[in-house]
């Protein structure tokens, strides 16, 4: 949802209200489309009694709040108490960082910013799909402590010298206590990941959004889910500029006064990011995997692109590969919206018509 400008949100609605909530209390900060005057009072945070309030008030209402761990819930909670919600980000609310702050200058300070049509809204839906996400984060938790456990267990077998896949010859009672706590963990994370394998492999057999990416050249089964639970609506992104620049794999243009400053990277999902490089580099690897034999023409097609941007276009290896992945991520993006499974006739659109 695209926040809208401050004259016609004016227009728009009977009331604008803004909320800072927290665990133990919540800030409440409202205004009417004639009255610039807010009232703001703070109470304890009820969810209940926020939705009493909201449903007392006659007319249209705008209500907003920042995007935080309890943004979701809230969104599903309260949608059907006002005609319009603006999830924000609190990123770009600067003005909240400046002069005083309690929770109803906060409640005071983001109505304003709603009231002059300043906010980013940050995407949320009640759509099932958005439930996916607490699967994906869960699982990135995993491998997150997964990884963190080998690499000290690494690292104490260096501090003697040895590699990963050696063993301690004679290690003192310590280091045998440590090393069995390590194991341990690194068993209990082998025994979790495969569970979430097994519920990937799952959900990529029952819903159709996933199946269809599966096809995308790259993506696994753990990749369709990644990609699904984040984007939810592949209409949301309005063209290939804005997916592309929204999974990272694009820069922007630094400018001031006609002169190129550099380029920096957009705020984006380091989800999506991650699985279309990773993508981009299984299709490219020297020896294929059983996955990349399974996608037969359409791993071939993307290396013929990777091999004529190299040859052709004289880009060098991390450009080119930075090319496939965009060329992934477009592609992904064009079957979700198509709902098709990507095939020979997408592999003559998507590949091999531009690919000089």
């Amino acid at each position: 949802m695209d926040s809208k400008g401050g004259t016609q949100m004016n227009q728009k609605y009977d009331h604008y209200i803004a909320v800072d909530w927290a665990l133990s209390n919540m800030a409440i900060a409202r205004a009417t489309r004639h009255d610039n005057e807010i009232n703001c009072v703070e109470v304890v945070a009820d969810v209940s009694d926020l939705k009493v309030y909201l449903s007392h008030l006659k007319g249209t209402k705008l209500l907003c709040f920042e995007e935080s761990t309890p943004a979701q819930w809230l969104y599903v909670e309260l949608k059907e108490f006002v005609d319009e919600i603006i999830v924000c980000d609190p990123y770009r609310n600067k003005l909240l960082s400046e002069g005083a702050k309690t929770d109803k200058i906060d409640a005071i300070k983001l109505l304003k910013l709603m009231r002059a049509g300043l906010l980013k809204p940050v995407y949320h839906s009640s759509d099932q799909l958005i439930s996916l996400r607490k699967i994906v984060n869960g699982y990135l938790d995993v491998v997150y402590a997964g990884v963190r456990v080998k690499n000290q267990r690494s690292a104490l077998l260096r501090g003697y010298g040895l590699n990963r896949d050696e063993d301690l010859s004679e290690p003192s009672e310590a280091d045998l206590f440590v090393m069995q706590g390590y194991d341990l963990s690194i068993k209990n994370y082998e025994e979790d990941k495969l569970r979430y394998n097994k519920k990937f492999i799952s959900l990529g057999n029952d819903i159709e959004i996933i199946k269809t990416l599966k096809s995308v050249p790259g993506i696994g089964p753990v990749g369709a889910v990644k990609v699904a639970a984040i984007v939810v609506d592949p209409k949301r992104f309005i063209n290939k500029s804005q997916w592309l620049s929204y999974c990272g794999l694009v820069m922007h243009d630094r400018i001031s006064g006609g002169k190129l400053y550099g380029k920096k990277t957009p705020r984006h999902s380091r989800i999506l990011k991650s699985v279309f490089k990773t993508a981009a580099i299984t299709i490219l690897q020297d020896q294929p995997t059983i996955y990349t034999k399974a996608l037969g023409d359409s791993a071939g097609a993307i290396k013929s692109y990777y091999q004529l941007l190299i040859e052709k276009k004289n880009y060098p290896p991390h450009r080119a590969r930075a090319a496939v992945a965009r060329k992934i991520a477009t592609i992904a993006l064009g079957v979700m919206k198509s709902q098709k499974k990507f095939d020979d006739r997408w592999r003559k659109k998507y590949v091999t018509s531009n690919i000089l």
